[in-house]
């Protein structure tokens, strides 16, 4: 099979287009003829091992798994004999963050990973999106922040794969939303759900006098310290990025301050229920994927190289 490999961390170029042998699954794994997958800002920090955490995680020297890829949509093609929540013909979508291997025309998962049926009316390009921002969107919202009817939350980055799935979900949760965006992207924002959106190229949200309940940073380019003056009481600010000052300010608010700053590991905290979750409000129509650009599998590294310039809208998505 063809699959994009990566021997050395670096540039997008380490990225290779090669044939390698086809997986067979495990008794209790599902094999899916991968139809789609994503490029996500973690895949280009995981490639160039930036930041350095990732070579604890995913091999000091060299990568461990050399096939990237989190999040996948395909077909199940093959079942392992203990396999009970799947047969072959399934169509699948889910993530893989502890072995990756969506980069590939074929790959293997457990059936107890976070795995479960497409929305049926969704096709594999607007499912793998679902699984890149709005599975990280529903734990910081909903499991995190504890959202509720009648807040108003303030979503930093409302363009992006993150923040365009948090304004639709906030919106869900029946908050108040304000997403703050560059000027091309306002028209998008507005049609995700935003009640109100803000220019920040023109506008600082920080210095207008509103104040939130929630102040979700969904690209991590603000801090606590400058938010703060725009949280109610008891207000919480989120960020997607573990920075040393966010976690700093996690361990002396929770201790000193109404006013919280929280982080959380979204992509270890998913499950098969957050997937069911999603699938039906996309079948109910309730949230819808955002794609910006779409790249055949050996375009992977210009894909890489697109993302890296941090100015995509949505999701890029990989399509096989």
């Amino acid at each position: 099979m063809k699959a994009i490999v990566f021997t050395k961390y670096g540039a997008p170029d380490v990225l290779q287009l090669k044939e390698v042998e086809k997986p067979a699954p495990k008794n209790n794994e599902v094999r899916i003829k991968v139809h789609a997958s994503v490029v996500t800002p973690s895949d280009c920090a995981f490639r160039k091992a930036d930041p350095v955490i990732v070579r604890f995680i995913y091999g000091l020297r060299k990568p461990k798994y050399t096939i990237l890829g989190v999040e996948v949509a395909g077909e199940i093609d093959s079942v392992g004999k203990d396999v009970k929540l799947f047969k072959k013909g399934d169509q699948v979508f889910g993530v893989s963050p502890n072995t990756l291997g969506a980069y590939a025309e074929y790959m293997c998962l457990p059936e107890d990973k976070p795995l479960a049926l497409k929305p049926v009316n969704a096709s594999y390009e607007e499912a793998v999106a679902v699984c890149d921002g709005a599975l990280t969107a529903l734990i910081f919202l909903r499991d995190t922040a504890k959202i509720q009817q009648g807040q108003k939350v303030l979503i930093h980055g409302a363009s992006g794969a993150v923040g365009a799935y948090a304004v639709q979900l906030a919106k869900y949760f029946g908050a108040e939303v304000t997403g703050v965006c560059s000027t091309n992207n306002l028209e998008l924002v507005k049609s995700l759900g935003a009640a109100a959106v803000i220019d920040y190229t023109k506008e600082d949200f920080t210095k207008d006098g509103q104040t939130y309940d929630v102040i979700f940073d969904a690209v991590g380019k603000q801090s606590f310290s400058r938010c703060k003056g725009s949280l109610k009481q008891k207000g919480i600010y989120l960020s997607t990025v573990p920075a040393l000052g966010t976690m700093l300010q996690m361990l002396w608010t929770s201790k000193f301050s109404s006013k919280k700053a929280i982080f959380t590991a979204a992509g270890l905290k998913q499950n098969k229920e957050n997937l069911v979750f999603l699938r039906e409000l996309f079948e109910a129509r309730k949230i819808k994927s955002v794609i910006d650009r779409r790249y055949r599998l050996e375009q992977t590294a210009e894909a890489h190289t697109y993302v890296e310039k941090g100015h995509k809208k949505g999701n890029v998505v990989i399509t096989l």
